[in-house]
């Protein structure tokens, strides 16, 4: 059942129970009293049931009228007053219906103490009648039972539609994930792809004149790269990218000694779990492409090692990175004295930390270089 069939058959319930209890005095009282008391007893029923339908429908939207007080002194006075001008036992009908917008209008626990004090005053007010203590309690019961049922009923209404506008939400946010997820390993996958293309197109046009040869092995390693970002942007496509601090590894490594720049890779013999693993390989694929990008860099080195059951990467060269790199994006969470900034893609990285419970921070070295180091647990 939707939210709009779900209020109305809860409108439907309501209305029923409430000219029930009220239909059948009418009727007879109609048949039975005089005119000018039925049309008392009209003007009554209609001072009670205009604020009462009122308020159950405020409940029902959750917009309360700034008339609130006002209508429900009046739902009020119709339930009690007509007892004093005639109409015997006319509580015992109008009572019940009063709890339920009590309960919905008050706070909860408020409301609740003036049903029950409400159900007590009946008691008392129905036993001083008729003299008959089962009678009395029924319908003091009836009081508790029918307020509890008004508001059980719009509360579940309200809760269907709550939950409707949830799913809607979450369906929104999970759209909205998944573009910030492709956004970021397109910028952080594709673009390596992309400067490791221009690298070595670059170095196949200085080879074509003297080196024939080396020109074509790297037009080939060229051509390699391309299917490998054809295949990245497929693999991003279908929210699947499964890699390795290893593999990444060995592929900064050749990317880097292509471009001339040499680098020393030193890994500690650990094996973290795949998220960690996944986190650290982004950030040698982001660290490696930053060199290659925007630093003068002529040695790198790659080093990993455990401290206390986490995994440390250390990505230092000896070019310090352009202002390309060092956009203020604002600081990071739990950033440790004298860390820098992050910006660019390096946000992509403390996001990604941060989702498997690690650090990111990137700054200059005391020899004017630049590193780039990753904590995750291991």
């Amino acid at each position: 059942m939707n939210s709009t069939s779900a209020r109305r058959f809860g409108i439907a319930l309501i209305v029923l129970v409430s000219v029930g209890y009220t239909i059948i005095p009418l009727v007879v009282s109609l048949a039975t009293t005089s005119a000018s008391l039925n049309a008392r007893l009209l003007m009554v029923l209609t001072a009670f049931y205009w604020p009462h339908f009122l308020h159950v429908r405020q409940a029902f939207t959750g917009i309360r009228s700034r008339w609130l007080p006002a209508t429900l002194a009046v739902q009020v006075v119709a339930t009690y007053l007509p007892e004093a001008l005639g109409f015997t036992g006319w509580s015992a009908g109008t009572a019940p219906l009063l709890a339920g917008p009590v309960l919905l209008l008050l706070p909860l626990r408020w409301g609740g103490v003036a049903v029950m004090t409400m159900a007590a005053a009946e008691f008392w007010w129905l036993q001083g009648i008729y003299h008959n203590v089962t009678g009395s309690f029924y319908y003091a019961l009836t009081i508790v039972i029918t307020g509890a049922m008004i508001y059980v009923v719009v509360r579940l209404v309200r809760v269907t539609a709550e939950l409707k506008q949830a799913r809607a939400d979450l369906a929104e946010a999970a759209v909205l994930k998944e573009r910030l997820r492709i956004s970021r390993d397109l910028h952080d996958g594709l673009g390596h792809s992309l400067t490791a293309i221009v690298l070595k197109g670059d170095l196949a046009a200085r080879l074509m004149d003297r080196d024939l040869p080396a020109a074509k092995t790297e037009v080939g390693a060229l051509v390699h790269v391309a299917r490998e970002a054809a295949q990245e942007v497929r693999q991003v496509a279908r929210g699947y990218r499964r890699m390795t601090l290893a593999d990444e590894v060995h592929r900064a490594v050749a990317l880097l000694e292509s471009s001339g720049i040499g680098c020393q890779v030193n890994l500690a013999e650990i094996t973290p779990s795949r998220e960690p693993d996944e986190a650290l390989a982004w950030a040698v694929r982001e660290g490696v492409t930053n060199i290659l990008r925007h630093s003068r860099a002529t040695t790198c080195s790659i080093t990993t090692s455990n401290r206390a059951g986490r995994t440390h990467l250390e990505i230092v060269n000896n070019g310090l990175q352009s202002d390309a790199t060092q956009t203020a994006a604002g600081p990071v969470d739990d950033e440790p004295v004298g860390a820098q900034p992050l910006g660019g893609g390096l946000i992509g990285l403390v996001e990604r930390a941060a989702q498997v419970g690690g650090t990111v921070e990137a700054g200059r070295t005391s020899e004017g270089g630049f590193r780039l180091t990753m904590e995750v647990p291991t």
